[in-house]
């Protein structure tokens, strides 16, 4: 009997580079289209509470604080760690994987961790951009992969920030172009009557988790020095 796996090899032939990182990430969101299509509904099923709140508010109508602080607990709590979950499926797709809705469920192993690197990160990068604009944009772009590495390697919150730092040694540029690059590819899926958006989201994820990808395993397969 000939037992299939959904793993395609994937010896991270590309380099972690802007083209290589969006190129590599449209290959994966082409052959797994259907599957972030399902998640995307997952977490727009998950943050329809935050969504009401949202529009009640836009159009003026006065929420009590107990309705207000429902809604922040929740996207803190629910809708924010989800993103990780998010984040982990991409991954998987980098890597050849075949992703999952139930990859959502991935937070759980490590679900305060990741609550605490979400609190950190706010905290770095609020700092840096008190400090001047650009110290802000740094330090975003150097913490880039904690989400990856608190998903994915269940890293302590702090560990995964200090982790992160150093890979992006040689990649903080990179990060930051890729950033900039995201800009017009959200502004022509909002030109594609808004429903586009939802494929450049999509992309600029791939691409994302692609680099992470890229990055990550560089650093675990190091290049043997000749003798």
């Amino acid at each position: 009997m000939i037992i299939q796996d959904n793993t395609e090899p994937d010896n991270n032939e590309y380099p972690p580079e802007v083209g290589a990182c969006y190129s590599h990430g449209l290959k994966k969101l082409s052959k797994y289209f259907i599957d972030f299509l399902l998640i995307f509904i997952v977490m727009i099923a998950f943050g329809i509470p935050t969504y009401i709140i949202s529009w009640i508010q836009g159009y003026g109508e006065p929420l009590n604080f107990a309705w207000a602080l429902f809604g922040w607990v929740y996207g803190f709590l629910v809708t924010g760690p989800l993103e990780y979950g998010v984040a982990f499926a991409y991954l998987k797709a980098a890597r050849g994987e075949k992703p999952e809705v139930k990859d959502l469920t991935k937070v759980l192993e490590n679900y305060w961790n990741i609550i605490i690197a979400t609190i950190l990160f706010g905290v770095i990068v609020f700092i840096g951009f008190i400090l001047f604009i650009i110290p802000g944009i740094y330090f975003l772009c150097k913490l880039a992969f904690v989400r990856y590495l608190v998903i994915d390697e269940k890293m302590e919150a702090l560990t995964a920030i200090q982790e992160s730092w150093k890979m992006t040694n040689g990649h903080a540029l990179t990060i930051f172009v890729m950033g900039l690059l995201a800009i017009p590819i959200f502004i022509a899926g909002i030109l594609l009557f808004g429903i586009g958006v939802i494929f450049s989201t999509m992309w600029v994820e791939a691409a994302f988790a692609s680099l992470y990808h890229a990055a990550s395993s560089r650093v675990k397969s190091p290049a043997i020095p000749a003798v």
